[in-house]
């Protein structure tokens, strides 16, 4: 009985702090994340799956350092910064996050209206009607409201795993390909180091860990639901990279199998969807790509505005009023707004600012992770919840890998004759 009863308390506690990871780690499948995990598939088939497990290893502790961060000193990831590096340096970072993120805030308005469009609904109509919805969803709702809401759209990305085993893809390689790593001769293509960037940085992408530290300090977990916490990281990161697997597999099976090696608008990457669904395909996908995009987009910018906030020491938080945190609620308008209006633009490359976008996030992720490291690791901010030597070792290591595949990125873009 005592058992049951521990039992039972522990999955109260947990459903209790469930959101901030479960939400955080899902929203890395927007519509930047579904784009460019079917663009790997539709270009290279399996040959991307190796990234996957220690892409979700590397989540797990990244995402699980600042939900330990978040619960041990109650304070955001850019409250840290300034307070430990001072206002100079977080400044410089606060604005490289801010030009990514806007870059990442354009894709979700790009998957947003990709996905209407597949119902002849022109991005002139659905993308300022969507943008208002964002905006009053966040701005008019409260964050126990809002929280329900992404959590509930979370549950749409179970579709991708359904369309990956419906899509009868050859298991036996998908699997191989998961546990093998490439050749040598891969690393010579540059779009193949390019599109690996891209599935690292869609992936662990350094607004995750401003938005979900933030969230948790929202939230108010303390240590006594740190376990608690730290189990909404585990199952979020597992199921977000369950789904980018599936994606991945689905395009392989479809697209590349079928030789459309190149998606150069979301409709294209609808074809997948096509052994499996045949005339309703663009419904099914349309309807998974505008979920996954509108979910980003109300987050997406909400993460930015906690960083600048916090950064710069203004007001902040989804339980404050717009009188009492009006430059938190106005900077995240201005990313709403702008956003919005880029996509406008006409022909606007949309494949190619969703990848970049992604691109960016990997470039970005090494800065982020050495601030964390050092201030993870710092007893007297931490105590004795600092970084195991295992957790060091993985955060070092991720890093390590993103700079040398950025590097090796730039010297092929600028060194002719080099492929």
């Amino acid at each position: 009985m005592n058992r049951w009863k521990r039992w039972r308390t522990s999955v109260f506690l947990f459903l209790a702090v469930l959101g901030p990871g479960f939400i955080t780690a899902n929203v890395d499948n927007d519509a930047g994340g579904i784009l460019t995990y079917s663009q790997a598939g539709a270009q290279y088939g399996y040959k991307l799956l190796w990234t996957m497990i220690p892409i979700t290893i590397a989540l797990i502790v990244v995402q699980e350092m600042c939900a330990r961060m978040g619960v041990v000193t109650g304070k955001g990831l850019s409250d840290l910064i300034r307070e430990e590096f001072g206002l100079r340096m977080t400044f410089i970072i606060m604005m490289l996050l801010v030009v990514v993120n806007f870059a990442n805030v354009v894709t979700e308005f790009v998957g947003i209206a990709g996905s209407l469009q597949l119902f002849h609904i022109s991005k002139y109509i659905s993308v300022p009607l969507c943008a208002v919805a964002v905006w009053a969803l966040v701005v008019k709702g409260d964050y126990k409201g809002v929280e329900k809401i992404f959590l509930a759209a979370s549950v749409f990305y179970i579709a991708y795993i359904i369309a990956g085993v419906m899509s009868e893809p050859d298991w036996h390689q998908a699997m191989v390909e998961t546990v093998k790593l490439p050749g040598r001769e891969v690393w010579a293509d540059k779009n193949y180091v390019y599109m690996t960037i891209g599935v690292i940085g869609t992936t662990i992408t350094p607004w995750m860990q401003f938005y979900l530290q933030a969230s948790i300090v929202d939230k108010g977990v303390g240590i006594k639901q740190y376990k608690a916490s730290r189990l909404d990281v585990i199952v979020g990161s597992f199921f977000t990279d369950i789904v980018a697997w599936f994606i991945v597999v689905v395009c392989a099976a479809t697209l590349y199998a079928h030789g459309m090696r190149d998606i150069s608008v979301p409709a294209d990457a609808a074809e997948a969807m096509k052994p499996i669904a045949d005339r309703y395909a663009y419904i099914l996908f349309a309807v998974g790509l505008f979920n996954a995009s509108f979910f980003a987009a109300s987050i997406l910018p909400l993460s930015t505005a906690y960083t600048v906030c916090e950064g710069l020491g203004f007001e902040a938080g989804l339980d404050r009023t717009f009188k009492q945190a009006p430059f938190f609620y106005w900077f995240y308008t201005a990313l709403i707004a702008g956003g919005a209006a880029i996509v406008l633009i006409p022909r606007f490359p949309m494949m190619t600012v969703s990848v970049l976008s992604q691109v960016l996030n990997g470039v970005l992720l090494p800065f982020i992770l050495f601030f964390m490291l050092r201030l993870i690791n710092k007893k007297a901010l931490m105590g004795k919840y600092t970084n195991s030597r295992w957790f060091n070792v993985v955060a070092w290591t991720t890093a390590v890998i993103v700079i040398g595949l950025s590097a090796v990125m730039v010297w092929q873009a600028v060194v002719p004759g080099k492929s």
